[in-house]
């Protein structure tokens, strides 16, 4: 099998493409999916999961989830009847996941014409435009429903940080950031340039946890000032040896794009935060003063 085959049906069973996580700049990734070290500040332009673009498939009818007449039951036989099939279920699964309209019988003969060579229905400017129509119906679609999950992630958020911030113990600062003292600490406290050891776990309101360095069983090291706003300006007043809990909004989080699989947009997130030392900053060693270079030629006698 090719490499571009295999790239070809790996896209295809990914059904729409999304872009990746968007945690990482600066620091190393870590984790199952590719989740960083620390959360660093989010990419610009960067689009989460459920914002991803739409696979070119030509749209003829049925929706992708619209119910169909069950397809009578035929054994899968050979390795090659099997592998086919999982292909088409992971095409399938896609298209239904992300709403893609088509028609399964047309998709189907054009997968049987294109493999046995047969002449195409369509001229390359029909199934260009068929395409086009269909991305941009998709990307309509999506774009819609990212802004319905934004704007509701964006409500519930702000009850839950109203609510928070009358508890015992919750600090709110003037930029939003809300903080609760676990284990206070006695050490120094970082600045914008140090880089520092820290050991944290994040979650969403609802509990849903999508990292954490503890179970990697490593605390990680990072710049202050190249993490999300949230972390940055909290770290700066927490003490070498303080644990603190975070309540981060999304304007100092990863605002309105979201990051990775689990965060969505306009997601409030709640950090634990252990800061464990800050790293000694090394100084530059000065330049070695070199000697005047000496003349090679002797000069020259009249």
């Amino acid at each position: 099998m090719s490499k571009l085959t295999i790239a070809v049906i790996g896209f295809l069973a990914l059904g729409v493409a999304s872009s990746g996580p968007v945690f990482a700049q600066q620091t190393p990734a870590a984790g199952s999916q590719q989740t960083p070290a620390a959360p660093a500040k989010p990419a610009t332009g960067a689009k989460s999961a459920s914002g991803g673009q739409a696979s070119a498939t030509p749209k003829t009818g049925q929706a992708a989830g619209a119910k169909r007449p069950a397809t009578p039951a035929v054994p899968l036989k050979t390795q090659k009847e099997k592998a086919s099939y999982a292909i088409g279920q992971n095409i399938g699964k896609g298209l239904q996941k992300d709403g893609v309209d088509v028609d399964a019988a047309s998709m189907a003969r054009g997968i049987r014409d294109a493999l046995a060579g047969s002449k195409s229905l369509l001229t390359p400017e029909e199934a260009q435009a068929a395409l086009t129509a269909l991305a941009t119906e998709v990307r309509a679609k999506q774009q819609i429903k990212m802004e319905q999950l934004s704007a509701a992630n964006k409500k519930e958020g702000d009850a839950f940080l109203a609510a928070n911030k009358a508890k015992d113990g919750v600090v709110a600062l003037p930029s939003g950031l809300q903080y609760k003292i676990l284990t206070p600490g006695t050490g120094p406290k970082p600045t914008a340039t140090d880089k520092v050891e820290c050991n944290y776990r994040g979650t969403l309101i609802q509990g849903t946890e999508f990292d954490s360095s503890y179970k990697r069983g490593k605390p990680v090291t990072f710049q202050v000032g190249e993490v999300i706003k949230g972390w940055s300006e909290a770290l700066q007043l927490m003490p070498v040896g303080s644990k603190w809990q975070l309540f981060v909004p999304p304007d100092l989080a990863y605002g309105d794009h979201g990051a990775g699989q689990e965060i969505g947009p306009n997601s409030t997130l709640i950090f634990e935060v252990e800061l464990l030392s800050i790293a000694p900053k090394t100084e530059a060693k000065p330049e070695e003063i070199k000697p005047e270079a000496k003349p090679d030629a002797k000069p020259s006698s009249k």
